[in-house]
């Protein structure tokens, strides 16, 4: 059995929101489709899988290009202002300040131009704090939509979109780790009304933080050997989304944020002046425990999580190498894989991207290819503009 969220409610029953680019069935079916794939995520586990569906998922869209293009991985690099998402700790490093923008279509394998994320994040370090402030803005948009009733008249048009919006400190605990928190607001507006047999609106607000870590050794000797990791190993581990559940009809159908597991290895194969190569992988996990019919708060499921079977199928897989050009570094290619088990949401792809450096601008880009023709995810391309200034270099 298929497992939704209540707040599909305003889609599924009485067929209450159409698309307003066409009238044609196939086009309105569609188009229903794709609110339920963004809401849930996992548009394979519509077919057959039994995935853990949770609000909000867009919380989980990776926000820039170069991780992207990495398998997905950022927990244990986190050397840019991205690290806000990926690993606030990994902010507690970095020098200077950086500005960052992405964009992409969203689901373009669906054919649905309206459909688009766009992410901000901006981080600066503050002396006097002993630390580096952050912020991030995302923003989703679910395109325009008609609302009806039992018939095709048209009821009035409205835009659906979600957002949230970050602020994060970090700073480093001793030399080699750092620690980082970031505290969110999340609003979703799905719908400015509820369904025929329900009070209340698809509109809800709530609020989450996370909290990260990363270690970098100064020096790491293997035992036995001459062989020195520091500098060159990184070890990263988050806890994102932690919060109460999202709210828009009453709590008895309240839905469990996205809360989400990062570990991460990260490994710097080659460094040198003009060539750099590095090698990159992590392993990702929901903390959410839910059934058909009710879900564990936040600050349960950290526990109640892994009582459940399968937990080995419930990790997804990410890998990723990337190669610097250029002294200082001046274009970057990459590529990745990304993996999740068939029964958890079957989403299996690979990614490359690239990225050039001039001066303070850095432009990169990510693309997801995936192993199916159909799958909605095939051909994302993410575009990032990143500007960064006052810093030594990472």
């Amino acid at each position: 059995m298929i497992e939704y969220q209540s707040t599909f409610t305003y889609i599924i029953e009485n067929a209450m929101v159409l698309n307003t680019h066409s009238l044609e069935i196939p086009y309105m079916m569609k188009k229903i489709i794709v609110v339920l794939f963004v809401f849930g995520l996992f548009f394979p586990m519509i077919a057959q899988a039994q995935a853990t569906t949770t609000a909000v998922p867009f919380l989980l869209i990776a926000p820039d290009s170069r991780a992207s293009g990495m398998g997905e991985t950022g927990v244990a690099i986190a050397d840019n202002v991205w690290a806000i998402y990926w690993n606030p700790g990994g902010l507690a490093f970095q020098q200077g300040s950086e500005l960052g923008l992405t964009h992409a279509n969203w689901l373009p394998g669906l054919g649905l131009p309206d459909i688009w994320i766009a992410h901000l994040a901006y981080k600066q370090p503050i002396e006097a704090w002993d630390g580096v402030v952050s912020g991030q803005i995302t923003y989703l948009n679910l395109g325009e939509f008609t609302r009806t009733l039992n018939d095709p008249t048209p009821l009035g048009t409205f835009n659906a979109y979600e957002y949230a919006l970050a602020v994060g400190y970090s700073t480093k605990i001793t030399p080699s780790l750092g620690l980082g928190i970031n505290v969110r607001l999340i609003h979703s507006f799905l719908a400015p009304f509820g369904t025929a047999n329900e009070q209340g609106r698809g509109v809800a607000t709530d609020f989450s933080f996370d909290v990260g870590i990363l270690y970098r050794p100064i020096a790491l000797f293997i035992p036995f050997t001459n062989l020195d990791l520091g500098h060159r190993l990184s070890l990263g581990a988050t806890i994102s989304n932690i919060g109460p559940k999202l709210t828009y009809i009453d709590k008895a159908q309240a839905d469990p944020l996205p809360q989400n597991l990062r570990l991460g290895i990260g490994y710097k194969i080659i460094e040198s002046e003009y060539n750099n190569l590095a090698f990159t992988t992590e392993v990702t996990r929901l903390l959410v425990t839910r059934d058909t019919s009710s879900s564990d708060e936040f600050y349960k499921a950290f526990y109640t999580t892994w009582t459940q079977s399968g937990q080995i199928r419930r990790f997804t897989l990410g890998l990723g190498m990337e190669y610097w050009y250029g002294s200082p570094k001046l274009i970057a290619i990459r590529a990745g894989y990304f993996y999740e088990d068939p029964r958890e949401g079957n989403r299996k792809f690979l990614t490359f991207g690239a990225g050039i450096r001039y001066d303070i601008y850095e432009f990169n880009f990510g693309y997801i290819s995936t192993f199916e023709s159909q799958d909605p995810l095939g051909e994302t391309l993410r575009l990032t503009l990143s500007i960064a200034w006052g810093g030594e270099g990472q």
